[in-house]
């Protein structure tokens, strides 16, 4: 117990850094109806790019927003390939992915593994797993904790996705999502927006990726491997949970950071508590996804209420 108490504040810091990557996920799972598996190689492009632009000195910022445009163009690739191409969104997003796997060993020198100097650089990190350690020493103050860092980039990633869905053009990419057919008889041209949309979510997964490579201090080659899984995991658990309590659209995308929160306890709460060997991980993961997307079938199939007959075949107009 102890131990899994000592691990919760390094569990919360990344499952507030992988709920960015969920939100990602949930543009484009819930709101574009688009099954998008370009994440596994968006996620590492942007640990990568952060990575060697940070460690050549370049400012922490400009570095980010370099991470964020190479997300951007990797939606861009898979968007393209969908609509110009007209290959299904899902092999798309399969064959960016394959193609990123080289362009992040070529982004990285050709080596699978490429570290931050802490030793030069640790004052310049904006989040580190090694200030969860020192806030909790009294070494770092209150404010560079990686909770309250990440959490207020949360807010801020909402706030502003908040406000573009409310836009004229944010609301032709939920209707593009919610009925194509229609959409395109009001005159939107839903082949944009799903390529806006892709863009989008993949900048926000390599957001993601530059956050947690500064967090664990390098960027890995593989980072980014079962990425969907977790992003699907948050956004599952967070309906599952919240479901009839938000019905706000910036609340929806709060409850899908709180679900990747939720999934990084859950997973941190069997490895401290049961001592189980850490390369069942995959399976543990699996069977959690599992058990929250039983949950509201078994919900609906066995503990809702029956329907009378006699209302449901009654006439409106009777």
């Amino acid at each position: 117990m102890t131990s899994f108490l000592g691990a919760l504040p390094g569990a919360v810091s990344q499952g507030l850094i992988w709920g960015i990557m969920a939100i990602g996920v949930y543009i484009t799972y819930k709101i574009l109806d688009v099954a998008d598996l370009t994440v596994d190689g968006s996620f590492c492009t942007g640990g990568a790019v952060f990575v060697m632009l940070f460690g050549s000195g370049t400012n922490l910022w400009l570095a980010l927003l370099a991470a964020l445009l190479a997300g951007t163009l990797a939606g861009l690739a898979t968007g393209l390939l969908h609509t110009v191409c007209g290959i299904p969104a899902i092999l798309a997003g399969i064959l960016t992915q394959l193609g990123l796997w080289s362009i992040n060993l070529a982004i990285m020198g050709m080596k699978a593994n490429v570290a931050i100097n802490l030793q030069d650089n640790l004052g310049r990190l904006l989040v580190s797993s090694r200030f969860v350690q020192g806030v909790a020493k009294g070494e770092c103050p209150l404010w560079q904790h990686p909770i309250l860092v990440v959490g207020l980039f949360t807010l801020a990633v909402i706030a502003v996705l908040y406000w573009f869905f409310g836009t004229e053009l944010g609301a032709s990419l939920r209707a593009t999502g919610a009925n194509s057919n229609m959409a395109r008889a009001q005159g939107i041209n839903t082949d944009v927006n799903k390529v806006i949309g892709l863009m989008i979510s993949n900048a926000l997964v390599a957001l993601a990726g530059a956050l947690l490579s500064q967090y664990q201090s390098f960027a890995d080659s593989s980072m980014g491997k079962g990425a969907i899984v977790i992003g699907l995991a948050a956004v599952i658990i967070g309906e599952v949970l919240f479901s009839r309590l938000f019905r706000n659209f910036a609340l929806k995308l709060l409850a899908v950071s709180i679900g990747a929160i939720v999934y990084y306890i859950v997973i941190q709460a069997v490895v401290s508590l049961s001592d189980i060997n850490t390369n069942y991980l995959k399976l543990i993961s699996a069977l959690i996804v599992a058990a929250f997307l039983t949950v509201p079938y078994w919900k609906g199939k066995y503990f809702a209420k029956p329907v009378n007959p006699a209302k449901k075949e009654a006439s409106p107009h009777a």
